[in-house]
């Protein structure tokens, strides 16, 4: 037993070594004096190059962030009202509809980008955030349809007939029992939806058109000439704001659902 627990630690520890050791690699290196991978010395001057000399790259932090917001509020709310349809109401196209909100989970990327692409070709809408918003809002709603349906079941349907009982009519049920009970998963549908919509790359770069970079299509640019260590500044500050995020939504949690 002893061997057992010794080899899963240690595995434990070559993992944990595996993930975080580049993104330790990187932190170290966002202080560097020097542009190259040998230490030079500590220096702050390529924050002090994102903070105040990168208008470009906070223009494209700015766009990525205002779509990832918008576009994962609309997702959220289309996905969470087609959740509930699903799971509480019965039609004979409802396990079509279920196969069709799979694909988006399981094709390629690239299909989706390409797909996208000639929709949008296709019907004359020129490329830009709009088209960005529209692609990552469609992507992003199977997710969040599948996390709130996960939610819901775990959901005591014995609650909602008490709450016809007492006269509730069908849209304050929804409202007042249904939504609340299933707020955990609206929140992890909607943080998912952000994350994927600033994380990617390979839709957007399909989608996008001039004057409309986001931040993943902004580091692709930028490393064509070679590592700048500003990508290493601005990595920082993106995994502090996450784990800044992630706290306090624990926090959110503990204090709306304790």
């Amino acid at each position: 037993m002893k061997e057992k627990h010794r080899f899963s630690f240690t595995m434990f520890i070559l993992t944990m070594i595996f993930f975080y050791l580049p993104i330790a690699v990187l932190i170290i290196f966002s202080f560097n004096e020097g542009k190259t991978m040998a230490w030079s010395g500590f220096s702050l001057k390529w924050y002090q190059k994102l903070f105040f000399e990168s208008e470009e790259l906070w223009k494209a932090v700015f766009n990525s962030v205002i779509i990832a917001i918008f576009s994962s509020l609309v997702s959220t709310a289309i996905g969470t009202l087609g959740a509930i349809g699903m799971y509480w109401y019965r039609f004979r196209s409802k396990k079509y509809i279920q196969v069709a909100s799979y694909l988006p989970l399981i094709m390629p990327e690239i299909i989706m980008g390409v797909s996208l692409l000639i929709f949008f070709v296709m019907f004359k809408i020129p490329l830009s955030l709009l088209t960005i918003f529209i692609a990552h809002t469609t992507v992003s709603i199977p997710y969040v349809l599948f996390i709130v349906m996960a939610r819901l079941e775990e959901f005591d349907y014995s609650i909602i007939e008490a709450a016809y009982d007492l006269g509730a009519k069908e849209i304050d049920t929804l409202f007042k029992v249904i939504l609340p009970i299933s707020m955990p998963g609206i929140i992890s549908g909607f943080l998912m939806a952000v994350t994927l919509s600033l994380d990617d790359f390979v839709i957007t770069f399909f989608v996008s058109g001039p004057g409309s970079s986001t931040l993943p299509l902004y580091i692709n640019s930028m490393i064509r000439f070679g590592v700048s260590p500003i990508i290493n500044a601005i990595s920082v500050v993106l995994i502090a704001s996450t784990i800044l995020l992630a706290v306090s939504t624990r926090r959110f949690y503990k204090y709306m659902f304790s």
